[in-house]
């Protein structure tokens, strides 16, 4: 998994002054599991998606860009090798249509978010890395707007 998206989850967590053992209350987990999220080692679940949204009061797009980026990526090259033939039926008959719009909304959507995604995750990346290395802890040290 991601390590932005990691860094991304550990910022607004540390931004929110929460630690690692709140987050897990919450989430109805192990503070493990937050740390393994935070450290890129597993995915968060649907469930935790939306509570995670919900305590760092950022909206799904905002907390999860890197993932949907990644989803459209990986949905575009699964297009890619879908089957160009199939069975035809009454069923089928807006397949061509729909695939094209999907691939046409995938790609321009990949050119629209990626830049700016790329950019936020480079600012959070640097501050974090920064505080790190100055030896900052805790809500006040962190700046960084999600």
């Amino acid at each position: 998994m991601s390590t932005q998206f990691a860094l991304d989850l550990r910022v607004a967590r540390r931004k929110a002054g929460l630690t690692q053992r709140d987050v897990a209350h919450l989430l109805a987990a192990h503070q493990s599991a937050v740390s393994d999220l935070e450290r890129g080692r597993i995915r968060p679940g649907l469930t935790q998606i939306v509570t995670l949204s919900l305590i760092y009061g950022r909206s799904f797009e905002c907390l999860f860009a890197e993932l949907i980026q990644e989803a459209r990526r990986d949905l575009l090259e699964r297009l890619e090798t879908l089957p160009k033939e199939v069975r035809s039926f009454a069923g089928t008959f807006n397949r061509p249509a729909t695939l094209e719009r999907l691939r046409h909304r995938l790609t321009a959507e990949l050119k629209e978010h990626g830049g700016a995604a790329d950019l936020r995750g480079r600012q959070a990346r640097d501050t974090e890395l920064a505080h790190h290395r100055l030896g900052l802890a805790g809500r006040d040290a962190l700046d960084v707007h999600l």
